[in-house]
């Protein structure tokens, strides 16, 4: 469908986004930034409103239930990447957790006992298994600090996201 009214056509393009060809290589990830830079190649008048002479009302509205269904593919894009990349903070807080947990108990294990044994000569086996449970009680507190923030960085709200969709409903009214 072609009119003079094609808001949903790439700058640089006389063709909609269905009959646009794909010209990104097999597996990467459009660049919608692209898309928000306001010059959509739309005619206008001298006052600056889309030339839509002679344009059915059918045509405007099938232009724009196209660029609002184009409009929330690239803001669900938009989200999904925001979500991955908190997700990914999120997975590296876990693992930082559960390098501790098996650090902490490999030394447990072995450091114990060698410290149990060496201070059992001078206190006897009842304290000085009492004073390397303590020491090795601080180091699994200072490890869970470090993996709490490191969860406190993440951030689940995709910030961008909500930015561009409360933009949405102000240009969807008139002026």
């Amino acid at each position: 469908m072609s009119s003079p009214y094609s808001g949903a056509t790439p700058v640089g393009s006389s063709q909609g986004y269905a009959e646009a060809t794909p010209t990104a290589p097999v597996g990467a990830q459009p660049n919608y930034a692209a898309d928000y830079s306001g010059s959509m190649g739309t005619p206008t008048t001298a006052e600056g409103r889309p030339d839509v002479e002679g344009t059915s009302v059918g045509q405007l509205i099938g232009e724009v239930t196209k660029d609002l269904s184009v409009l929330m593919r690239q803001e669900l894009e938009l989200a999904k990447v925001e979500v991955k990349a908190e997700a990914k903070k999120a997975g590296q807080g876990a693992g930082m957790f559960g390098a501790a947990g098996f650090a902490g108990y490999m030394v447990l294990m072995f450091l114990s006992i060698a410290l149990w044994w060496a201070l059992s000569h001078l206190v006897g086996h009842s304290w000085s298994a009492l004073i390397v449970a303590i020491l090795w009680g601080v180091i699994g507190a200072v490890a869970f600090v470090m993996g709490k923030k490191k969860f406190q960085q993440v951030n689940p709200k995709p910030e961008r996201t909500v930015e561009t969709l409360s933009q949405v409903p102000g240009a969807l009214k008139p002026n």
